[in-house]
């Protein structure tokens, strides 16, 4: 179960954090994903797990 998103895929995304000390230690920005009963054909559901962005913008058909 990857932390992926199966709409857009979005992925998480690395990078460092950076102290006042300018010290850099890696770490990583996860997509806010959210698991969602979605319509797939007529009268179908099955549960997927999207990002945010996705189902604010109207790409997920939420079941009812």
């Amino acid at each position: 179960m990857a932390k992926m998103c199966e709409i857009c895929g979005k992925k998480p995304t690395s990078g460092c954090n950076v102290s006042h000390a300018n010290n850099h230690t890696k770490r990583r920005w996860l997509p806010n994903l959210q698991k969602v009963k979605m319509v797939i054909a007529k009268g179908q559901n099955q549960y997927v797990r999207v990002c945010t962005r996705c189902i604010r913008s109207g790409a997920v058909v939420k079941a009812a």
